[in-house]
């Protein structure tokens, strides 16, 4: 069977990108289609031993680097890609819309959604630009196409997979269709391995690149006024101020760490925080949790399906200082038991994945 892998585009290394690296693994003779990518970036290196294809229009968004603006040139960026030739097209999408691209009669199109585009749809994003006015009015315009774009390509896909029940039921408020959910791979036994018995210090951590929605300023705010310790590791590249307003109230900025690195932080930390308020599904929260480390999460999205209340962490229905204050006094409360965190952590295994994927690909294919 002819495969290829669709991604958006090469250029962070976040948790889609974490899937994606599954996905090529599970699929080796499949080369990753992109709208572009961004040679010599953290993502370019992680799939240096893959071959990736470019949309056309890739020498033109590089050149601007106006990754946001121009993407009312999608429906020509992914027009422009023909993949008629392949029996299966797995599309790994979210905010580039990565559909759209030409296939063949017997084409069988599975979609993996880690979100519907956020910006088309009032969510939260990384960097809110429509606060400018002129942006404002441009992207009104740009995101009525766009829309249309959305939901006429949502109807050349065969089967959508979603990464949590938070996206499943937007995939069905904005396409319309049935999906069938497959919790993201995560590293469990990975990050086991990588750290030998680790006493525990008096810090708190978070994992995130320092962009916008992800509540890490209210978290900073949070530890400068209740007077607990706050690590951040996560890529800093392009948010110079953020990290520097992070810096100023003594979050201690570790940048970005290899998975070693990473695995003794979770292991290290007395607890991990996460206050996006409508995260996707999360990733980082079960990260920590494969190594027995607790969480105070916002009490919502994905968070409402990774943390179990009382078990593996504390919900909070906030991100101002007084609710996580409340949540912190629950959090130092309770008698946390590292075993019954590993153990509900599993159930995001990658092997799990692996096997609930293969299912839907036969299924896809059997139904066909």
């Amino acid at each position: 069977m002819k495969v290829a892998i669709v991604h958006d585009f090469i250029k962070e290394f976040g948790g889609a990108e974490r899937v994606l690296r599954v996905l090529a693994d599970m699929y080796p003779e499949a080369p990753i289609y992109t709208a572009f990518r961004v040679k010599g970036s953290a993502c370019d290196k992680e799939f240096a031993d893959r071959k990736i294809v470019e949309s056309r229009w890739a020498w033109l968004i590089r050149r601007w680097r106006l990754y946001s603006p121009l993407r009312f040139l999608l429906p020509w960026i992914w027009g422009s890609i023909d993949l008629s030739d392949y029996d299966l097209v797995i599309t790994s999408c979210s905010g580039y819309i990565a559909r759209g691209f030409r296939v063949g009669d017997k084409t069988k199109v599975v979609a993996y959604c880690h979100t519907p585009p956020r910006f088309l749809y009032g969510y939260e994003t990384s960097i809110d630009l429509q606060k400018y006015w002129p942006v404002k009015i441009y992207a009104y315009v740009v995101n009525h196409f766009l829309r249309k774009f959305d939901f006429e390509t949502a109807s050349r896909v065969d089967k959508w997979v979603v990464n949590s029940r938070n996206v499943q039921n937007r995939v069905k408020k904005f396409y319309r269709k049935d999906s069938v959910i497959i919790y993201p791979p995560i590293e469990i036994d990975k990050f086991g391995e990588k750290v030998d018995v680790l006493s525990r210090e008096d810090y708190f951590l978070i994992v995130s690149r320092l962009v916008g929605a992800k509540g890490l300023e209210e978290a900073a705010r949070a530890a400068s006024e209740l007077g607990f310790e706050l690590k951040i590791a996560g890529g800093s590249a392009g948010y110079a101020k953020v990290e520097e307003r992070l810096k100023e109230m003594g979050v201690e900025m570790l940048g970005r760490v290899s998975d070693e690195e990473l695995a003794s932080l979770y292991t290290q930390a007395k607890g991990f925080i996460a206050l996006a308020k409508d995260e996707d599904f999360g990733m980082t929260v079960v990260e920590s949790m494969a190594v027995g480390t607790p969480v105070i999460a916002f009490n919502g999205g994905g968070f409402r399906e990774t943390v179990k209340e009382g078990v593996t962490g504390v919900l909070i229905n906030g991100t101002d200082v007084n609710s996580i204050r409340k949540g912190m006094d629950k959090f130092n409360k309770i008698k946390w038991d590292e075993d019954k965190i590993k153990k509900w952590a599993k159930r995001f295994s990658r092997e799990r994945f692996e096997k609930e994927f293969e299912d839907v690909i036969k299924g896809v294919f059997k139904n066909a």
